[in-house]
């Protein structure tokens, strides 16, 4: 057989890839716990874009299977072997402000909006064409090729748990699940919690009665509100001081007066992987309580943050700012701050660590400033960081594939996010979207470029057959 031209072969299929695009964009795939059932564990929706992924692979003569109504797979191929490729159907909420509705998908100037569109849905199915090109040319392949379909990706990943419970571990594959060329690398990452307790002692002039900020660990909190009790005289002391505080710092807030005096701060909120790039609404908050004679419970929270925490992502005042050559430094972002007078406090962290450093290690410092402040730490999740070495034969094969089909140097990239390529013992993400593009996803008016996703189908295809021959 002549050289396979993978772009030609993508191309003669495109309306096919299109057809199939559009259906599954249709459906409203978003956790709905609230609705779910034995049938449906993750809602409705989730539940319907699995089977229409079983259903294709059906109609095109793959071996299906549902594992639980959580995940499923399509294979084909033969021999003891098996490559995997992870992707998933779920998605986030729709949101607001769409030009058009984002379950009707929208083809225009060449880029296709829907919610899904390059999250995950469009390299689902470009990656599910390129399995059929492969099928159709080479049908005695070595290996078996298996595209294992998750339906939890956006939440806990309680998909791929099931999944590789009951099935088997590919030897190698990748998720079409982030950007080009290819993604060696990614930081563990921890979500924990530290408990503040509530301790006798004396009472001062002005007492913080609550301190709240963030909704999500991921996320750098963009408003944050605190509640203050004392004389009316010292409240109107402490708002003129708040709003000469906003002023002397460029900061949005405000301060109101009743029985109790009320502080709002506004930051700006980025992705928890950088919190360097925004501005923790809560930090500003707590470095103004910190110069006020709050009560001893309110002073020792408030102290703890601008103390350990303010605008140190690195975690060097902590003592944990390792950093290793293959994913950088470590981060950290407080994104959630709950306190009551009568209840305490907590403070929630998303750590994201390299893949040389021991969480335990990064524990046990956190240990040596919070056991003597009696705080108490729980760890809410927990992924341990995913590295690839670069000599792997998946690693050489896929960069062959990348830099004949780009003409470019397919450079190794790590990240401090997730993908599902860490469920695989050797996986990596790789695509699907190119180098410069914007990253839309999880965003209103969520697109795919359609000539990006079939160039994204040609290097799939031929990854496939590379990895499965």
């Amino acid at each position: 057989m002549s050289e396979v031209n993978w772009h030609e072969e993508v191309l003669k299929r495109k309306d096919d890839l299109l057809n199939d695009l559009r259906g599954l964009l249709k459906i409203e795939s978003v956790l709905d716990e609230e609705n779910a059932s034995d049938q449906a564990p993750f809602g409705t929706g989730v539940r319907e874009a699995l089977d229409y992924m079983l259903a294709l692979g059906d109609r095109d003569g793959y071996r299906t299977k549902d594992v639980k109504h959580v995940s499923g797979h399509l294979e084909f191929g033969q021999g003891e072997e098996l490559i995997g490729i992870l992707c998933h159907v779920d998605v986030v909420p729709a949101g607001n402000g769409w030009t058009t509705p984002a379950f009707e998908p929208d083809l225009r100037d060449g880029k296709l909006f829907a919610r899904g569109a390059i999250d995950d849905k469009g390299p689902t199915i470009a990656s599910y064409w390129a399995m059929n090109i492969v099928k159709e040319l080479y049908p005695s392949l070595s290996k078996r090729v298996r595209m294992i379909i998750g339906t939890d990706e956006e939440s806990s990943w309680r998909c791929v748990d099931t999944y590789f419970k009951h099935e088997e571990m590919p030897s190698m594959g990748f998720a079409p699940d982030a950007v080009f060329p290819i993604i060696h690398a990614e930081k563990g990452i921890a979500d924990f919690e530290w408990i503040f307790p509530v301790n006798e002692g004396d009472e001062k002039d002005i007492i913080l009665s609550s301190f709240h900020s963030g909704q999500r660990l991921n996320m750098v909190p963009d408003y944050a509100k605190a509640v203050c009790k004392s004389d009316e005289n010292t409240l109107f002391q402490m708002k003129q001081s708040f709003e000469q505080f906003l002023a002397q710092h460029d900061l949005e807030g405000q301060a109101s007066v009743e029985t109790e005096l009320s502080l709002e701060v506004h930051g700006i909120s980025v992705h928890g992987s950088a919190p360097e790039e925004g501005i923790n609404a809560a930090f500003r908050l707590a470095q103004f309580l910190e110069s006020q004679e709050l009560d001893q419970n309110g002073k020792a929270y408030i102290e703890f943050i601008t103390t350990w925490l303010v605008d140190d992502s690195r975690g060097e005042r902590l003592g944990v700012s390792f950093e290793d050559e293959i994913t950088g430094p470590l981060t950290m972002n407080a994104g959630t701050f709950t306190y009551r007078y009568s209840e305490g406090g907590q403070i929630g962290i998303n750590l994201r660590y390299p893949v040389t450093c021991q969480f335990e290690d990064v524990q046990k410092l956190f240990e040596k400033v919070t056991d003597p402040l009696a705080l108490t730490m729980n760890v809410l999740d927990h992924m341990t960081p995913h590295h690839v070495p670069k000599d792997h034969q998946l690693i050489q094969k896929l960069q062959q594939v990348y830099e004949k089909q780009m003409g470019e140097k397919a450079d190794l990239l790590s990240i401090g996010g997730g993908t599902y390529a860490r469920s695989l013992e050797a996986g990596v993400a790789f695509g699907a979207l190119f180098k410069g593009k914007p990253q839309l996803a999880h965003q209103k008016d969520e697109y795919v470029e359609m000539d990006d996703l079939l160039k994204a189908a040609a290097i799939y295809a031929e990854a496939i057959y590379e990895l499965a021959k």
